[in-house]
């Protein structure tokens, strides 16, 4: 019974000395897989089953295919196809490639990635950077200057600590500004490199969303002729069955 069945369909073979199921074979790689795990090569859209006809030009539309072979296929035609449209392939679209392969998923968070990476200094400047510039700094900083300058001004020119024109006062202003103009700059950089990331990682789920709403397409196109086909058959089929009973009567 089992030389029966293997005789029927030539994906299958039986594992020997096993009371298993029969398991199929994939026609290509010829290693066994599960039913579930296997695809007729006619199922697959047109122009990835013209890219696998050019390697295995033998193979006819029943033919079982593994999706780890589908996997392999489906990154190798991608790859090829952004090569031809972009003239070069970069590592950035090998990722974007062997995910739609894979079907895994490519955004990323890139704000807590970004926040996880940073050591104390950064954190101390992005903080300062981020009080610099709050309204917050403002009144105090204001409030801090109208105190020196009333308290110097009632004491006098005898007592005050800073004498009108308060050259002290201008001299740290202008350390401070020297000291806060550096750590703005740090926690900008940062920033750059953030967006820099953020525009990588959306041009990333951009094209791949574009190569997976036009794989999208082909599948529909090629389902769309199926139906039809299958369609057709039936209605010729319904014509013959039409034609026997006139003859009968």
């Amino acid at each position: 019974m089992t030389d029966e069945i293997a005789d029927e369909n030539p994906f299958q073979s039986p594992i020997a000395g096993s009371s298993e199921p029969l398991r199929y074979v994939c026609a290509i790689s010829g290693l066994p897989a599960r039913k579930r795990d296997l695809v007729p090569l006619d199922a697959v859209r047109p122009s990835l089953a013209d890219h696998i006809r050019k390697d295995h030009p033998n193979l006819q539309g029943e033919a079982l295919i593994s999706t780890a072979t589908l996997a392999k296929y489906r990154m190798k035609y991608v790859e090829e196809l952004l090569e031809h449209e972009h003239g070069e392939f970069t590592e950035l679209e090998r990722q974007v490639a062997a995910s739609i392969a894979n079907h895994d998923t490519i955004a990323e968070n890139v704000e807590d990635d970004f926040n996880e990476e940073r050591t104390h200094g950064e954190k101390l400047s992005d903080h300062l950077a981020s009080f610099g510039g709050s309204w917050a700094f403002l009144i105090a900083f204001g409030a801090v200057l109208v105190v020196w300058i009333v308290v110097n001004l009632a004491l006098g020119e005898a007592k005050a600590f800073d004498v009108y024109p308060f050259i002290l006062l201008n001299l740290i202003l202008s350390c401070l500004a020297a000291v806060q103009a550096p750590i703005i700059m740090m926690s900008q950089k940062r920033q750059e490199a953030k967006d820099r990331l953020r525009a990588l990682n959306d041009y990333r789920v951009n094209l791949k969303a574009e190569l997976e709403i036009r794989h999208l397409h082909e599948k529909l196109d090629h389902l769309i002729s199926k139906q039809w086909q299958r369609l057709a058959e039936i209605q010729r089929m319904q014509l013959e069955i039409m034609q026997e009973k006139k003859l009968k009567k």
